[in-house]
Protein backbone atom coordinates (compact mmCIF):
# COMPACT_ATOMS: atom_id res chain seq x y z
CA UNK A 1 0.00 0.00 0.00
CA UNK A 2 2.00 3.15 -0.94
CA UNK A 3 1.53 6.32 1.91
CA UNK A 4 -0.81 8.34 0.66
CA UNK A 5 -3.52 5.65 -0.03
CA UNK A 6 -2.51 4.47 3.43
CA UNK A 7 -2.88 7.97 4.86
CA UNK A 8 -6.16 8.13 3.42
CA UNK A 9 -7.43 4.74 4.74
CA UNK A 10 -6.39 5.71 8.31
CA UNK A 11 -7.68 9.05 8.43
CA UNK A 12 -11.09 7.21 7.71
CA UNK A 13 -11.02 5.04 10.26
CA UNK A 14 -10.16 7.63 12.22
CA UNK A 15 -13.21 9.22 11.38
CA UNK A 16 -16.29 7.19 10.68
CA UNK A 17 -16.71 3.60 10.55
CA UNK A 18 -19.25 3.80 8.52
CA UNK A 19 -17.15 4.63 5.79
CA UNK A 20 -15.39 1.32 6.12
CA UNK A 21 -17.03 -2.02 5.10
CA UNK A 22 -16.87 -5.04 7.38
CA UNK A 23 -14.62 -7.27 5.15
CA UNK A 24 -13.74 -10.83 4.61
CA UNK A 25 -13.36 -13.11 8.62
CA UNK A 26 -15.39 -10.02 10.01
CA UNK A 27 -12.38 -8.38 10.95
CA UNK A 28 -10.29 -4.99 11.04
CA UNK A 29 -10.05 -4.77 7.16
CA UNK A 30 -9.41 -1.94 4.47
CA UNK A 31 -11.01 -1.88 1.61
CA UNK A 32 -8.57 -1.36 -1.00
CA UNK A 33 -8.90 -2.48 -4.09
CA UNK A 34 -11.69 -0.30 -5.93
CA UNK A 35 -10.49 1.31 -8.49
CA UNK A 36 -7.03 -0.16 -8.08
CA UNK A 37 -6.10 -3.58 -8.22
CA UNK A 38 -9.32 -5.13 -9.44
CA UNK A 39 -9.32 -2.62 -12.81
CA UNK A 40 -5.97 -3.40 -13.85
CA UNK A 41 -5.14 -6.82 -12.69
CA UNK A 42 -7.79 -9.08 -12.19
CA UNK A 43 -8.56 -11.42 -14.50
CA UNK A 44 -12.53 -11.47 -13.22
CA UNK A 45 -15.66 -9.54 -15.26
CA UNK A 46 -17.99 -7.90 -12.53
CA UNK A 47 -21.78 -8.91 -13.60
CA UNK A 48 -24.77 -8.93 -11.85
CA UNK A 49 -27.65 -11.66 -11.47
CA UNK A 50 -31.31 -11.08 -11.10
CA UNK A 51 -31.83 -13.19 -8.62
CA UNK A 52 -35.20 -13.84 -6.39
CA UNK A 53 -35.09 -12.65 -2.87
CA UNK A 54 -37.81 -15.38 -1.24
CA UNK A 55 -36.95 -18.80 -2.84
CA UNK A 56 -39.41 -20.45 0.18
CA UNK A 57 -42.33 -18.17 0.04
CA UNK A 58 -44.43 -17.17 -2.88
CA UNK A 59 -46.14 -14.45 -1.35
CA UNK A 60 -43.27 -12.83 -0.36
CA UNK A 61 -42.35 -8.85 -0.95
CA UNK A 62 -44.41 -9.24 -4.32
CA UNK A 63 -42.46 -12.39 -5.69
CA UNK A 64 -39.00 -9.51 -5.79
CA UNK A 65 -35.67 -9.78 -7.30
CA UNK A 66 -32.54 -8.06 -6.40
CA UNK A 67 -29.34 -7.99 -8.33
CA UNK A 68 -26.61 -10.56 -7.01
CA UNK A 69 -23.06 -9.72 -7.83
CA UNK A 70 -20.80 -12.11 -8.90
CA UNK A 71 -17.04 -12.38 -10.80
CA UNK A 72 -16.49 -14.47 -13.72
CA UNK A 73 -13.34 -15.29 -15.77
CA UNK A 74 -13.14 -17.42 -18.88
CA UNK A 75 -9.28 -16.98 -19.14
CA UNK A 76 -8.25 -20.66 -19.07
CA UNK A 77 -11.92 -22.57 -19.79
CA UNK A 78 -12.49 -25.09 -22.11
CA UNK A 79 -15.37 -23.90 -22.83
CA UNK A 80 -18.32 -26.42 -22.96
CA UNK A 81 -16.17 -29.25 -21.15
CA UNK A 82 -13.94 -27.60 -18.51
CA UNK A 83 -15.43 -27.87 -15.17
CA UNK A 84 -16.87 -24.53 -13.33
CA UNK A 85 -14.94 -23.39 -10.09
CA UNK A 86 -17.54 -21.58 -8.24
CA UNK A 87 -16.51 -19.90 -4.75
CA UNK A 88 -19.49 -19.66 -2.14
CA UNK A 89 -19.20 -16.13 -0.82
CA UNK A 90 -19.03 -15.36 2.64
CA UNK A 91 -19.28 -12.72 4.81
CA UNK A 92 -17.54 -9.76 2.98
CA UNK A 93 -17.06 -7.89 -0.22
CA UNK A 94 -16.84 -10.36 -2.84
CA UNK A 95 -13.58 -8.83 -4.62
CA UNK A 96 -11.64 -9.50 -1.59
CA UNK A 97 -12.08 -13.07 -1.58
CA UNK A 98 -11.13 -13.15 -5.09
CA UNK A 99 -8.17 -11.49 -4.65
CA UNK A 100 -7.10 -13.42 -1.66
CA UNK A 101 -8.03 -17.27 -3.51
CA UNK A 102 -5.39 -17.07 -5.82
CA UNK A 103 -4.97 -21.24 -5.70
CA UNK A 104 -8.54 -21.54 -7.66
CA UNK A 105 -7.57 -19.73 -10.33
CA UNK A 106 -3.91 -21.90 -10.74
CA UNK A 107 -6.55 -24.86 -10.41
CA UNK A 108 -7.93 -23.49 -13.44
CA UNK A 109 -5.32 -23.24 -15.29
CA UNK A 110 -4.62 -26.83 -14.72
CA UNK A 111 -7.97 -28.11 -15.43
CA UNK A 112 -9.10 -25.49 -17.92
CA UNK A 113 -12.09 -24.29 -15.80
CA UNK A 114 -14.47 -21.57 -15.96
CA UNK A 115 -14.17 -19.77 -12.90
CA UNK A 116 -17.18 -17.70 -10.60
CA UNK A 117 -16.82 -15.82 -7.13
CA UNK A 118 -20.74 -15.32 -5.96
CA UNK A 119 -21.56 -12.58 -3.34
CA UNK A 120 -23.25 -13.56 -0.44
CA UNK A 121 -26.82 -12.27 0.37
CA UNK A 122 -26.22 -8.89 2.22
CA UNK A 123 -22.89 -7.96 1.76
CA UNK A 124 -20.68 -5.69 -0.48
CA UNK A 125 -23.72 -4.63 -3.32
CA UNK A 126 -25.67 -7.76 -2.96
CA UNK A 127 -28.40 -5.95 -0.86
CA UNK A 128 -31.72 -7.03 -1.78
CA UNK A 129 -33.35 -3.83 -0.30
CA UNK A 130 -30.44 -1.22 -0.38
CA UNK A 131 -29.86 0.92 2.35
CA UNK A 132 -33.05 -0.59 4.04
CA UNK A 133 -31.97 -4.28 3.90
CA UNK A 134 -30.73 -4.28 7.60
CA UNK A 135 -34.01 -3.14 8.70
CA UNK A 136 -36.55 -5.39 10.11
CA UNK A 137 -38.27 -7.33 8.62
CA UNK A 138 -36.03 -7.02 5.43
CA UNK A 139 -32.99 -8.30 7.59
CA UNK A 140 -35.85 -11.70 7.92
CA UNK A 141 -34.23 -12.47 4.86
CA UNK A 142 -31.21 -12.90 5.65
CA UNK A 143 -30.22 -16.96 6.20
CA UNK A 144 -27.94 -19.71 5.23
CA UNK A 145 -30.57 -21.39 3.76
CA UNK A 146 -31.71 -18.32 1.04
CA UNK A 147 -28.01 -17.93 0.35
CA UNK A 148 -27.46 -21.14 -0.78
CA UNK A 149 -30.75 -21.49 -2.56
CA UNK A 150 -29.04 -18.41 -4.65
CA UNK A 151 -26.08 -19.98 -5.59
CA UNK A 152 -28.00 -23.15 -6.39
CA UNK A 153 -30.09 -21.07 -8.64
CA UNK A 154 -26.97 -18.99 -9.81
CA UNK A 155 -25.40 -22.18 -11.02
CA UNK A 156 -27.99 -23.48 -12.73
CA UNK A 157 -29.32 -20.88 -14.54
CA UNK A 158 -25.83 -19.69 -15.61
CA UNK A 159 -24.93 -23.42 -16.98
CA UNK A 160 -27.64 -22.75 -19.48
CA UNK A 161 -26.28 -19.52 -20.15
CA UNK A 162 -23.31 -20.22 -21.37
CA UNK A 163 -23.94 -23.81 -22.63
CA UNK A 164 -22.59 -25.55 -19.80
CA UNK A 165 -24.73 -27.95 -18.91
CA UNK A 166 -22.72 -30.61 -18.95
CA UNK A 167 -20.27 -29.09 -16.76
CA UNK A 168 -19.21 -30.91 -13.74
CA UNK A 169 -19.22 -27.94 -10.55
CA UNK A 170 -16.58 -27.99 -7.97
CA UNK A 171 -17.50 -25.82 -5.12
CA UNK A 172 -14.84 -23.42 -2.84
CA UNK A 173 -15.12 -21.55 0.20
CA UNK A 174 -13.03 -20.57 3.08
CA UNK A 175 -14.27 -19.75 6.33
CA UNK A 176 -17.67 -19.30 6.60
CA UNK A 177 -17.80 -19.50 2.76
CA UNK A 178 -15.96 -23.11 3.32
CA UNK A 179 -19.14 -24.24 5.83
CA UNK A 180 -21.54 -22.68 2.59
CA UNK A 181 -19.59 -25.13 0.23
CA UNK A 182 -19.97 -28.06 2.73
CA UNK A 183 -23.60 -27.18 3.08
CA UNK A 184 -24.21 -27.27 -0.95
CA UNK A 185 -22.49 -30.24 -1.41
CA UNK A 186 -24.91 -31.58 1.00
CA UNK A 187 -28.21 -30.18 -0.05
CA UNK A 188 -27.73 -29.82 -3.48
CA UNK A 189 -25.63 -33.14 -4.57
CA UNK A 190 -27.48 -32.96 -7.72
CA UNK A 191 -25.85 -29.66 -8.74
CA UNK A 192 -22.66 -29.85 -7.24
CA UNK A 193 -20.20 -32.48 -7.64
CA UNK A 194 -17.99 -31.84 -4.52
CA UNK A 195 -17.08 -28.93 -2.13
CA UNK A 196 -13.49 -27.74 -0.96
CA UNK A 197 -13.80 -26.26 2.40
CA UNK A 198 -10.91 -24.75 3.86
CA UNK A 199 -10.83 -23.56 7.57
CA UNK A 200 -14.62 -24.46 7.76
CA UNK A 201 -15.96 -24.57 11.39
CA UNK A 202 -18.56 -26.16 10.35
CA UNK A 203 -19.04 -27.68 14.48
CA UNK A 204 -18.33 -24.93 16.73
CA UNK A 205 -20.84 -23.35 15.04
CA UNK A 206 -23.42 -25.54 15.16
CA UNK A 207 -22.83 -25.72 18.86
CA UNK A 208 -20.89 -28.50 18.88
CA UNK A 209 -17.37 -28.37 21.01
CA UNK A 210 -15.84 -26.11 24.29
CA UNK A 211 -16.50 -22.63 24.48
CA UNK A 212 -13.23 -21.91 25.33
CA UNK A 213 -11.64 -23.18 22.69
CA UNK A 214 -11.32 -20.40 19.94
CA UNK A 215 -9.60 -18.23 22.77
CA UNK A 216 -6.97 -21.04 23.89
CA UNK A 217 -6.12 -21.91 20.57
CA UNK A 218 -5.09 -17.99 19.84
CA UNK A 219 -3.45 -17.94 22.91
CA UNK A 220 -1.46 -21.17 21.91
CA UNK A 221 0.00 -19.74 18.86
CA UNK A 222 1.99 -17.04 20.67
CA UNK A 223 2.65 -19.55 23.42
CA UNK A 224 3.88 -21.84 20.90
CA UNK A 225 6.36 -18.86 19.78
CA UNK A 226 7.77 -18.31 23.39
CA UNK A 227 5.63 -18.70 26.79
CA UNK A 228 7.04 -15.54 27.81
CA UNK A 229 4.92 -14.38 25.31
CA UNK A 230 1.99 -15.46 26.86
CA UNK A 231 3.50 -14.47 30.09
CA UNK A 232 3.78 -10.83 28.97
CA UNK A 233 0.15 -10.55 27.65
CA UNK A 234 -1.30 -11.86 30.08
CA UNK A 235 0.84 -9.64 33.01
CA UNK A 236 -0.34 -6.19 30.58
CA UNK A 237 -3.81 -6.96 30.78
CA UNK A 238 -3.50 -7.42 34.61
CA UNK A 239 -1.81 -3.93 34.89
CA UNK A 240 -4.62 -2.90 32.46
CA UNK A 241 -7.23 -4.18 34.87
CA UNK A 242 -5.85 -2.96 38.10
CA UNK A 243 -5.93 0.49 36.41
CA UNK A 244 -9.72 0.24 35.76
CA UNK A 245 -10.27 -0.89 39.00
CA UNK A 246 -8.49 2.36 40.18
CA UNK A 247 -10.14 4.24 37.87
CA UNK A 248 -6.97 5.78 36.23
CA UNK A 249 -9.07 6.29 33.30
CA UNK A 250 -6.65 9.40 31.99
CA UNK A 251 -3.69 6.83 32.32
CA UNK A 252 -5.47 4.57 30.29
CA UNK A 253 -6.16 6.95 27.93
CA UNK A 254 -2.14 8.19 28.04
CA UNK A 255 -0.97 4.57 27.72
CA UNK A 256 -2.95 3.78 24.76
CA UNK A 257 -3.46 6.94 23.00
CA UNK A 258 -6.96 6.57 22.82
CA UNK A 259 -8.54 9.78 21.33
CA UNK A 260 -11.24 10.12 24.33
CA UNK A 261 -10.33 9.27 28.22
CA UNK A 262 -12.70 6.04 29.11
CA UNK A 263 -14.87 7.03 31.91
CA UNK A 264 -16.45 3.82 33.17
CA UNK A 265 -16.31 -0.08 33.23
CA UNK A 266 -17.97 -0.33 29.85
CA UNK A 267 -15.05 1.83 28.03
CA UNK A 268 -12.58 -0.33 29.86
CA UNK A 269 -14.20 -3.31 28.64
CA UNK A 270 -14.29 -2.05 25.11
CA UNK A 271 -10.79 -1.72 25.12
CA UNK A 272 -10.75 -5.16 26.01
CA UNK A 273 -12.45 -6.55 23.09
CA UNK A 274 -10.43 -4.45 21.02
CA UNK A 275 -6.93 -5.39 22.09
CA UNK A 276 -8.32 -9.24 22.19
CA UNK A 277 -9.42 -9.06 18.54
CA UNK A 278 -5.60 -7.74 17.25
CA UNK A 279 -3.76 -11.04 18.87
CA UNK A 280 -7.38 -12.86 16.74
CA UNK A 281 -6.55 -11.85 13.91
CA UNK A 282 -2.56 -12.04 14.27
CA UNK A 283 -2.55 -15.59 14.89
CA UNK A 284 -5.41 -16.06 12.15
CA UNK A 285 -3.29 -14.29 9.84
CA UNK A 286 -0.06 -15.75 10.65
CA UNK A 287 1.18 -16.14 7.34
CA UNK A 288 4.50 -17.01 6.39
CA UNK A 289 4.67 -13.01 4.13
CA UNK A 290 3.11 -9.86 4.29
CA UNK A 291 -0.56 -9.45 3.42
CA UNK A 292 -3.17 -6.83 2.95
CA UNK A 293 -6.25 -9.43 3.39
CA UNK A 294 -7.79 -8.01 6.85
CA UNK A 295 -5.83 -4.45 7.14
CA UNK A 296 -1.90 -4.64 6.51
CA UNK A 297 0.06 -7.37 8.60
CA UNK A 298 3.75 -7.98 8.30
CA UNK A 299 5.48 -11.56 7.81
CA UNK A 300 5.00 -13.68 10.44
CA UNK A 301 2.99 -11.50 12.59
CA UNK A 302 2.57 -13.65 15.56
CA UNK A 303 6.30 -13.30 15.86
CA UNK A 304 6.25 -9.89 15.20
CA UNK A 305 3.74 -9.28 18.23
CA UNK A 306 5.89 -11.82 20.59
CA UNK A 307 8.82 -9.70 19.70
CA UNK A 308 7.07 -6.53 20.36
CA UNK A 309 5.52 -7.62 23.85
CA UNK A 310 9.06 -8.57 24.44
CA UNK A 311 10.82 -5.44 23.46
CA UNK A 312 10.90 -3.91 27.15
CA UNK A 313 9.98 -3.87 30.76
CA UNK A 314 6.97 -1.42 29.78
CA UNK A 315 3.73 -3.76 29.25
CA UNK A 316 1.40 -1.69 28.31
CA UNK A 317 3.24 0.02 25.83
CA UNK A 318 4.13 -3.29 24.25
CA UNK A 319 0.28 -4.20 24.69
CA UNK A 320 -0.11 -0.48 22.86
CA UNK A 321 2.16 -1.20 20.43
CA UNK A 322 0.97 -4.78 19.58
CA UNK A 323 -2.11 -3.54 19.03
CA UNK A 324 -0.84 -1.38 17.00
CA UNK A 325 0.56 -4.16 14.40
CA UNK A 326 -3.43 -4.45 13.69
CA UNK A 327 -4.76 -1.10 13.64
CA UNK A 328 -2.07 1.51 12.99
CA UNK A 329 0.34 -0.48 10.57
CA UNK A 330 0.85 2.29 8.61
CA UNK A 331 1.98 4.39 11.74
CA UNK A 332 -0.34 7.66 10.80
CA UNK A 333 -3.19 6.86 13.30
CA UNK A 334 -3.01 9.69 15.77
CA UNK A 335 -5.12 7.53 18.18
CA UNK A 336 -6.82 4.93 18.71
CA UNK A 337 -11.27 5.60 18.90
CA UNK A 338 -12.30 2.59 20.89
CA UNK A 339 -15.64 2.60 19.37
CA UNK A 340 -15.36 2.95 15.48
CA UNK A 341 -11.98 0.60 15.32
CA UNK A 342 -13.32 -2.36 17.05
CA UNK A 343 -17.72 -2.94 17.36
CA UNK A 344 -18.92 -5.54 20.25
CA UNK A 345 -21.43 -7.93 18.86
CA UNK A 346 -22.75 -11.27 19.00
CA UNK A 347 -19.45 -12.61 17.49
CA UNK A 348 -16.96 -12.84 20.30
CA UNK A 349 -14.13 -12.85 17.56
CA UNK A 350 -15.35 -9.62 15.67
CA UNK A 351 -17.60 -8.33 13.38
CA UNK A 352 -15.78 -6.15 11.09
CA UNK A 353 -17.36 -2.43 10.34
CA UNK A 354 -20.11 -1.28 8.41
CA UNK A 355 -23.07 -2.79 6.70
CA UNK A 356 -21.16 -6.33 6.28
CA UNK A 357 -20.98 -6.31 10.31
CA UNK A 358 -24.48 -5.42 10.34
CA UNK A 359 -24.94 -8.84 8.25
CA UNK A 360 -23.02 -10.77 9.98
CA UNK A 361 -24.41 -9.76 13.45
CA UNK A 362 -27.45 -10.74 12.30
CA UNK A 363 -26.63 -14.13 11.13
CA UNK A 364 -24.87 -14.58 14.73
CA UNK A 365 -27.85 -13.70 16.54
CA UNK A 366 -29.79 -16.44 14.14
CA UNK A 367 -28.29 -19.19 12.78
CA UNK A 368 -24.66 -19.21 13.32
CA UNK A 369 -23.59 -20.07 17.04
CA UNK A 370 -20.25 -18.10 18.50
CA UNK A 371 -20.76 -18.41 22.16
CA UNK A 372 -16.67 -18.00 22.75
CA UNK A 373 -15.15 -17.15 25.82
CA UNK A 374 -11.67 -15.87 27.02
CA UNK A 375 -11.50 -16.55 31.38
CA UNK A 376 -7.71 -16.00 31.89
CA UNK A 377 -7.20 -19.55 32.64
CA UNK A 378 -6.96 -21.48 29.22
CA UNK A 379 -6.40 -18.45 27.62
CA UNK A 380 -4.30 -15.37 28.38
CA UNK A 381 -6.88 -12.67 28.29
CA UNK A 382 -9.67 -10.67 30.44
CA UNK A 383 -12.65 -12.52 31.23
CA UNK A 384 -15.21 -12.23 28.67
CA UNK A 385 -18.17 -14.18 28.84
CA UNK A 386 -20.24 -14.75 26.07
CA UNK A 387 -23.24 -17.29 26.51
CA UNK A 388 -26.23 -18.23 25.10
CA UNK A 389 -28.40 -16.13 27.39
CA UNK A 390 -25.87 -12.96 26.83
CA UNK A 391 -26.20 -13.76 23.42
CA UNK A 392 -30.09 -14.18 23.72
CA UNK A 393 -30.25 -10.91 25.98
CA UNK A 394 -28.22 -9.25 23.24
CA UNK A 395 -30.05 -10.55 20.19
CA UNK A 396 -33.59 -9.66 21.65
CA UNK A 397 -32.48 -5.83 22.27
CA UNK A 398 -30.41 -5.68 18.69
CA UNK A 399 -32.56 -7.60 16.45
CA UNK A 400 -35.98 -8.32 17.96
CA UNK A 401 -34.30 -12.34 17.63
CA UNK A 402 -34.36 -15.21 19.59
CA UNK A 403 -31.63 -17.57 18.54
CA UNK A 404 -32.15 -21.01 17.63
CA UNK A 405 -29.26 -22.90 19.49
CA UNK A 406 -29.45 -26.53 17.58
CA UNK A 407 -30.35 -25.08 14.10
CA UNK A 408 -27.24 -25.76 12.04
CA UNK A 409 -26.82 -29.14 13.68
CA UNK A 410 -30.34 -30.03 12.70
CA UNK A 411 -30.09 -28.30 9.12
CA UNK A 412 -26.90 -28.78 7.98
CA UNK A 413 -26.34 -32.40 9.83
CA UNK A 414 -23.63 -31.22 12.00
CA UNK A 415 -21.12 -34.02 13.17
CA UNK A 416 -22.85 -36.75 11.33
CA UNK A 417 -22.01 -36.73 8.34
CA UNK A 418 -20.79 -39.88 7.30
CA UNK A 419 -23.33 -40.64 4.72
CA UNK A 420 -22.04 -37.47 2.10
CA UNK A 421 -19.26 -37.65 -0.10
CA UNK A 422 -16.70 -35.56 -2.31
CA UNK A 423 -15.86 -32.95 0.25
CA UNK A 424 -11.88 -31.47 1.57
CA UNK A 425 -11.97 -30.60 5.11
CA UNK A 426 -8.60 -28.54 5.14
CA UNK A 427 -7.63 -26.52 8.47
CA UNK A 428 -4.37 -24.85 9.33
CA UNK A 429 -2.77 -25.83 12.85
CA UNK A 430 -2.00 -22.50 13.42
CA UNK A 431 -5.56 -21.22 12.55
CA UNK A 432 -7.52 -21.02 16.14
CA UNK A 433 -10.57 -21.60 13.75
CA UNK A 434 -9.30 -25.13 12.85
CA UNK A 435 -10.36 -27.16 16.24
CA UNK A 436 -13.90 -25.94 15.44
CA UNK A 437 -14.08 -27.83 11.98
CA UNK A 438 -13.27 -31.62 10.92
CA UNK A 439 -9.54 -32.68 11.32
CA UNK A 440 -10.20 -36.42 10.58
CA UNK A 441 -11.40 -38.00 7.45
CA UNK A 442 -14.38 -39.57 7.79
CA UNK A 443 -14.62 -42.04 4.42
CA UNK A 444 -12.76 -42.49 1.37
CA UNK A 445 -14.21 -39.57 -0.24
CA UNK A 446 -14.30 -37.26 3.23
CA UNK A 447 -10.73 -36.25 3.03
CA UNK A 448 -9.48 -33.94 6.35
CA UNK A 449 -6.15 -32.46 5.51
CA UNK A 450 -4.20 -30.99 8.71
CA UNK A 451 -1.62 -28.39 7.08
CA UNK A 452 1.59 -27.79 9.48
CA UNK A 453 2.27 -24.09 9.87
CA UNK A 454 -0.83 -23.54 8.22
CA UNK A 455 -2.78 -20.07 9.10
CA UNK A 456 -6.32 -19.03 8.35
CA UNK A 457 -7.53 -21.13 4.61
CA UNK A 458 -3.75 -20.37 3.36
CA UNK A 459 -3.83 -23.25 0.47
CA UNK A 460 -6.79 -21.14 -0.57
CA UNK A 461 -4.14 -18.44 -1.17
CA UNK A 462 -1.93 -18.55 -4.35
CA UNK A 463 1.61 -19.87 -4.25
CA UNK A 464 4.48 -18.17 -2.80
CA UNK A 465 7.51 -18.93 -2.64
CA UNK A 466 7.52 -18.66 1.86
CA UNK A 467 4.93 -21.12 1.57
CA UNK A 468 5.87 -24.29 4.08
CA UNK A 469 6.05 -27.74 1.82
CA UNK A 470 2.57 -28.56 3.87
CA UNK A 471 0.27 -26.10 1.88
CA UNK A 472 2.11 -27.02 -1.14
CA UNK A 473 1.21 -31.13 -0.53
CA UNK A 474 -2.16 -29.82 0.67
CA UNK A 475 -2.84 -28.42 -2.35
CA UNK A 476 -1.28 -31.00 -5.02
CA UNK A 477 -3.85 -33.78 -2.95
CA UNK A 478 -6.70 -30.92 -3.44
CA UNK A 479 -6.19 -30.66 -7.22
CA UNK A 480 -5.95 -34.37 -7.29
CA UNK A 481 -9.32 -35.28 -5.48
CA UNK A 482 -11.19 -32.57 -7.69
CA UNK A 483 -9.75 -34.06 -10.82
CA UNK A 484 -11.02 -37.16 -9.91
CA UNK A 485 -14.22 -36.06 -8.47
CA UNK A 486 -15.10 -34.11 -12.22
CA UNK A 487 -14.15 -37.16 -13.90
CA UNK A 488 -16.48 -39.02 -11.91
CA UNK A 489 -19.12 -36.44 -11.85
CA UNK A 490 -18.72 -37.17 -16.24
CA UNK A 491 -19.04 -40.59 -15.95
CA UNK A 492 -22.30 -40.28 -14.22
CA UNK A 493 -23.52 -37.98 -15.99
CA UNK A 494 -22.76 -40.20 -19.41
CA UNK A 495 -23.99 -43.16 -17.99
CA UNK A 496 -27.18 -41.50 -16.87
CA UNK A 497 -28.18 -40.35 -20.45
Amino acid sequence: MNKIFAFLAVYLVSLSPGLLQGLPGRYFQINKHHGFKTKYESPFTEKYFTQTMDHFNFNSVGNGSYSQRYLITDKYWEKGYGPIFFYTGNEGDIWDFALNSGFIMELAAQQRALVIFAEHRYYGKSLPFGKESFNIPFVGLLTVEQALADYAVMITELKQQLAATACPVIVFGGSYGGMLSVYMRLKYPNIVAGALAASAPILSTAGLGDSRQFFRDVTSDFESYAPECRDAVRGAFQQLKQLGEQQEYSRIQSEFALCKTPSSPKDVHQLNGLLRNAFTIMAMLDYPYSTHFMGSLPANPVKVACDTMLSGPDLLANLKNTAGIVYNSSGLLPCFDLYSLYLECADPTGCGLGFNSMAWDYQACTEIELCYESNNVTDMFPPMAFTEKDRELYCAKRWAVIPRPGWLKIQYWGNALSTASNIIFSNGDLDPWANGGVRKSLSSSLIAINISGGAHHLDLRESNAADPVSVINARKIEADLIAQWVKMERTRSQQSL
